[in-house]
C-alpha cells in the first residue's frame, strides 16, 4: 500500500481551504470556534491537535486568510525565525512534535509571552501530553489551551465522503455512503485513503462507482 502523501500527489484536483468548506460538527466545534473567534481567547496559546487529516490545515488556513500571520514548521525553527516574527502578530508552528529543538521553541514561547503575541501549536498528540526534556518547555505547554479534533462521528464522516466525492465530480448514491460509513475504520486517514483508492480503481476500470467497487476497497484495507 502506497503512503496516502503519495497517493494525494497523483490526483490534481484541489482542495477547498475556503471557511464556508469546512464541516462543523460535534467532533470538531470546539476547535472551530476558537480559531474563528480570534482574539477572544483566555489565553495567547492555542494546541490545535488530532491526528493526521482531521482538518488541523484547513482550519489553519481560515485563520490565516481571516487574521493574517506567519506560518513556520517547528521542526525547521531558527535563530533567524525568532528575529523575522517580530513584526507579526499572529504565529503558526506547524508539525509540531518531540523531534523539536526546545531550547529555540521555549525561546519562542518567552517571546510570544512577551511581545504579548499569538502562537497556534499543530500537532498530532496534545501538547501537554509530550514529554519534553526541558522542564522549563513542560511548563509553558501546560500553560496552552488545548482544542483537539476528535476522531469522527457518522454526520462528519458523511459530509467527508460526500464532499471529497463531490470535489472529484464524482456522483455516488447517498446509500453507498451509509454502506461506507458502516464498515470503514472510524480514522482520518483511512477515509481519504479509501476516497483516493477507490476514485484510482474507478478509472482504471473506466466503471462508476457501486458495492463491488466499494467491498473490493474496504477489503484491500483491511488485509
Amino acid at each position: 500500500m502506497k503512503d496516502l502523501n503519495q497517493l494525494l500527489l497523483k490526483f490534481k484536483y484541489k482542495n477547498n481551504f475556503k471557511e464556508e468548506d469546512f464541516y462543523v460538527c460535534k467532533s470538531n466545534y470546539y476547535a472551530y470556534e476558537l480559531i474563528t473567534n480570534w482574539p477572544k481567547w483566555e489565553k495567547n496559546f492555542v494546541n490545535l491537535c488530532g491526528e493526521k487529516y482531521c482538518g488541523k490545515s484547513h482550519l489553519t488556513d481560515i485563520f490565516l486568510n481571516k487574521y493574517k500571520g506567519i506560518i513556520i514548521d517547528a521542526n525547521s525553527l531558527t535563530d533567524q525565525n525568532l528575529r523575522e516574527i517580530k513584526i507579526h502578530e499572529n504565529i503558526i508552528l506547524d508539525n509540531f512534535d518531540l523531534t523539536v529543538n526546545e531550547n529555540l521553541i521555549y525561546s519562542l514561547f518567552n517571546l510570544i509571552d512577551q511581545d504579548n503575541k499569538y502562537m497556534i501549536i499543530n500537532s498530532e498528540t496534545p501538547i501537554n501530553e509530550l514529554n519534553f526534556k526541558l522542564n522549563d518547555l513542560k511548563s509553558r505547554t501546560k500553560n496552552c489551551l488545548i482544542a483537539k479534533i476528535e476522531k469522527p462521528d457518522d454526520e462528519l464522516m458523511f459530509a467527508l465522503i460526500l464532499k471529497s466525492f463531490s470535489d472529484r465530480q464524482i456522483v455516488i448514491d447517498k446509500k453507498l455512503i451509509d454502506f461506507i460509513i458502516k464498515r470503514i475504520q472510524r480514522s482520518y486517514d483511512k477515509i481519504f485513503e479509501f476516497i483516493y483508492k477507490i476514485d484510482e480503481l474507478s478509472l482504471k476500470k473506466k466503471k462508476p462507482i457501486d458495492f463491488k467497487t466499494i467491498k473490493e476497497v474496504l477489503n484491500e484495507q483491511t488485509t
